[in-house]
């Protein structure tokens, strides 16, 4: 399945880029619901029928708020991918989420926020979340297996889980207690391949 990032034309414009970065900065901040298209649209300095013109409705919006930030995420993913192979690049991958918790004005994971605020998993806005999800699962789970995890995806699995712990405390709790989980849960997640499973299957196997 092609990740978020690979599969759509963008119209591009210099209101429709104005438009998308006022946006993305309410929506983290605030809350997608809290921010209407009224306050956007005057926040940008464009009209609504610019507004209209680039993004039929709110949703279609929000959408696009999420594909940058996963392109974000997948261009960084890039990067440590290059620099960092098997359990280097496990290891690379928690301390970006790690590092992540302490950037100026954190407040979680635009996903697991923009979940939050939408109930029906069919929506176009829960399917880019679930894209997402699946596309920095494979990410991890080829980590763990170059790494010689005999469960790749188990590993990643727990990978995944620590990441929206850390995405949810490092906001709730603040990034140090967040960092040095993720730094422990990583080493022991790294140190299992060591271990003989209690369940010798992947779970998606059965």
């Amino acid at each position: 399945m092609p990740s978020p990032a690979e599969s759509r034309p963008a119209k591009r414009s210099e209101a429709r880029e104005r438009l998308l970065a006022t946006a993305s900065g309410l929506f983290y901040a605030e809350g997608i619901g809290s921010v209407g298209v009224n306050r956007i649209v005057s926040s940008s300095g464009v009209t609504l029928a610019t507004f209209y013109r680039h993004f039929p409705g709110k949703d279609d919006l929000v959408v696009a708020y999420l594909r940058g930030v996963h392109d974000a995420v997948a261009a960084r993913a890039s990067v440590l991918g290059e620099e960092h192979r098997g359990a280097d690049l496990v290891r690379a991958l928690g301390e970006e989420v790690a590092s992540e918790t302490g950037r100026p004005g954190f407040r979680g994971c635009a996903f697991i926020n923009a979940a939050s605020e939408f109930e029906d998993a069919d929506s176009p806005v829960r399917r880019v979340v679930a894209e997402h999800r699946r596309w920095y699962y494979e990410l991890v789970r080829r980590a763990f297996d170059d790494a010689g995890h005999g469960l790749p995806g188990n590993a990643a699995r727990h990978f995944l889980m620590l990441r929206d712990g850390a995405m949810t405390a490092g906001y709730l709790d603040g990034p140090v207690i967040a960092r040095r989980t993720v730094g422990r849960g990583v080493d022991g997640l790294l140190r299992s391949m060591a271990i003989e499973p209690v369940v010798p299957h992947e779970d998606d196997e059965g």
